[in-house]
């Protein structure tokens, strides 16, 4: 369990850039996650090269700040081993931990590297379940959905083997991190990939609103409560934005937490000054999920955020205790230490002085001549005997060498290339079966035709009732919080007893509550799995065989092995999201009947449907079609195709289907895999 002895929690700034990192050390930040130059999740920020890594690691570490490296993208195979090279150089350079979005990945880089690994918010963390198998991959800390409500942190923090690190101020994506298709399918952007051109801020229907755009979430109001719970990090997105907003809402962040309190109104008109669209919000954090959460950018907020104070240089300084011996046929010694860390430093035998010796204030002067170092003197001790001559310049350089020897202890990891052991990258054991599956989300819309042509037929868990043919398999819902566990177990068992026997799961922190119940575990695309080793490591934790993610393109399908399928029809999810999104475009009638529909600039639409227990899913506007390029699929090994089933009639369904066994061309409609 989390360790609840903790003072307080870490404070976590994000930096985007090199002068980034220093504004957020001058706010006072516990901890600073920044990219490298390639593999994160914020490709458009300017992140660090390896020796800007170096110097801003060394830095941090001077003012007691940890580093954390976000190496959160999905990895294909091809860029593995370049992939686990950033991640030894990181190491090596001494960064504290590695903030990792693809199971696979996470897995080869703790068989090879000592270092600590947090399961970023791409991973879909939202429930201790998902903790608890992210403690047996080797992680030690989770950062948990943004959507979580209080009653699920405080459960997680209570329950969880490793680290909880909450996101508490910054923007809001709404879709569901790791869950989010558009920009990738839509835009040729993948936002898994770091590259998300934010379809989410644009305006939809004819009336130009922004039913997808949420305002920043800030918790500043809830910090007594988040630091009573355990939560272990306060996590403060904002690798895209300025330095300035880096500097002053860490700093808020930072009076807040040292004095233990909540913000106050003023403090929270400030923050909004810094950087908001429309205000903040914390309506995931208190259940009020509504219109009130939206927002955009104004241009007074703009005008607002422009006239902050500049950042320049780091100010701040941190206290430092001196103690300097001077005795007559000794070596000269300064002993120095701030924070843990301290120096012990000897400098030459003192000479008896023929003339003028030296005094304890020219000692002190000498001694204190802090300039450009990160401390100021707190306190100086001096032991001096009389009549000794020191050169102004030997004290000089005895003040230098305690300094650097200083953050040399605070950099006093020594990390070898030998700590880097050799290890062989995982691969699945199983091949892939010819077979097809189908996923309805309307289980009165499945013909009789569906039951030859497919192995096994999905339906939406809490529908399974409704099902007209016996034997069908159930697909979890995306999202199970803690609290809704108990209600999510009753379906499972009730379905289980009617004689559902597959479980269609795409959630890591899923795959245990199928399996308590009997189910055989299939995976499902949102696992988000693109390359080897994540397959292997679903089939030790008894995936039976996974769809793969639909940001592949053929050649890379082709590449990985195990038991594993491509979505050949169907419109493809582009979101899920904990706010109802239908309600912004209609009415809850509307959404039942699955008529509620996103409208773009073009034109273009893009279904709503309902999802349990009434969130809201967002689909593409146009199906994936590839009856007619089966010699393609076969030359690509894919032998295992499935399907989606969302908008379609019975009729369209009857349809599809014969189309597949004649490979008949493409409707101009439909979209293609490359």
């Amino acid at each position: 369990m989390q360790n609840k002895k903790r003072e307080l929690p870490e404070l976590l700034s994000p930096a985007g850039s090199p002068q980034a990192l220093k504004a957020a050390v001058e706010g006072g930040a516990d901890a600073i996650y920044i990219g490298m130059s390639s593999f994160n999740a914020r490709m458009n920020a300017k992140n660090f090269d390896e020796d800007e890594l170096s110097e801003a690691i060394k830095l941090a570490h001077n003012f007691g700040a940890k580093v954390y490296i976000a190496a959160n993208t999905l990895i294909y195979d091809r860029e593995l081993d370049a992939y686990l090279k950033n991640a030894e150089r990181a190491y090596l350079l001494g960064a504290d931990a590695l903030i990792v979005a693809d199971i696979g990945a996470a897995l080869e880089v703790k068989k090879r590297i000592p270092i600590e690994l947090h399961a970023s918010t791409q991973l879909s963390g939202h429930n201790v379940q998902m903790a608890k198998k992210l403690a047996d991959a080797g992680f030690s800390r989770m950062v948990l959905a943004r959507e979580m409500p209080k009653e699920d942190i405080e459960t997680f923090c209570k329950e969880s083997p490793i680290e909880s690190e909450v996101f508490v101020h910054g923007a809001l994506c709404v879709s569901y991190s790791g869950q989010c298709l558009f920009s990738s399918i839509v835009g040729g952007r993948s936002g898994n990939r770091g590259e998300c051109a934010q379809p989410c801020r644009l305006p939809y229907g004819k009336r130009g609103d922004y039913p997808l755009s949420l305002k920043d979430l800030s918790l500043a109001e809830h910090i007594v409560e988040l630091c009573d719970m355990g939560v272990s990090s306060f996590k403060i997105e904002g690798r895209m934005k300025s330095c300035e907003y880096v500097r002053d809402v860490t700093r808020v962040w930072r009076t807040l937490l040292d004095e233990r309190r909540n913000a106050t109104k003023s403090e929270m008109d400030y923050l909004a000054r810094v950087f908001s669209r429309g205000g903040h919000t914390d309506a995931y954090f208190l259940k009020k999920v509504d219109s009130s959460m939206l927002g955009i950018r104004s241009e007074q907020d703009k005008k607002e955020s422009a006239a902050l104070k500049s950042f320049e240089k780091i100010e701040r300084k941190l206290p430092l205790y001196l103690k300097a011996s001077i005795l007559r046929d000794q070596p000269m010694r300064l002993e120095i230490s701030s924070g843990d860390a301290s120096a012990e430093v000897f400098g030459d035998v003192p000479m008896e002085a023929r003339t003028a010796p030296i005094g304890s204030d020219t000692v002190k002067r000498s001694l204190l001549k802090l300039g450009d170092t990160p401390y100021f003197a707190q306190n100086i001790d001096i032991e001096l005997d009389e009549g000794l001559m020191v050169p102004v310049s030997a004290l000089n350089s005895l003040r230098r060498s305690a300094i650097d020897a200083l953050s040399k202890a605070k950099n006093s990891v020594e990390r070898k290339v030998e700590d880097i052991l050799p290890a062989k990258k995982e691969f699945p054991q199983k091949k892939r079966e010819k077979q097809r599956t189908a996923l309805f989300f309307d289980p009165l819309k499945i013909p009789k035709e569906a039951t030859v042509f497919f192995n096994i037929i999905y339906i939406p868990l809490e529908k399974y009732s409704e099902r007209t043919f016996d034997g069908f398999g159930v697909m979890l819902p995306e999202v199970i919080f803690d609290s809704q566990r108990e209600e999510v177990e009753a379906l499972l068992e009730e379905a289980y007893r009617q004689g559902a026997r597959d479980a269609l799961v795409g959630n890591v922190g899923h795959i245990e509550l199928a399996k308590k119940y009997g189910f055989t575990v299939h995976g499902d695309m949102r696992l988000n799995v693109t390359n080897n080793s994540s397959i292997a490591g679903l089939e030790r934790l008894g995936v039976e065989d996974c769809i793969l993610s639909p940001e592949l393109t053929l050649p890379q399908i082709r590449d990985i092995g195990g038991n594993s399928g491509v979505c050949v029809y169907g419109r493809l999810p582009l979101m899920i999201t904990e706010k109802c999104v239908a309600r912004e475009l209609g009415d809850c009638k509307t959404c039942e009947q699955g008529k509620a529909g996103l409208v773009d600039r073009r034109g273009v639409q893009f279904p709503v449907v309902k999802r349990y227990p009434h969130r809201s899913l967002i689909l593409n506007s146009v199906p994936v079609y590839m009856a007619d390029r089966s010699q393609e699929l076969s030359r690509a090994h894919i032998d295992f195709e499935h399907f989606i089933f969302s908008t379609e009639s019975l009729n369209d369904v009857v349809t599809i289907i014969n189309s597949y066994k004649k490979s008949l061309p493409a409707p101009a409609s439909c979209r293609r895999i490359k």
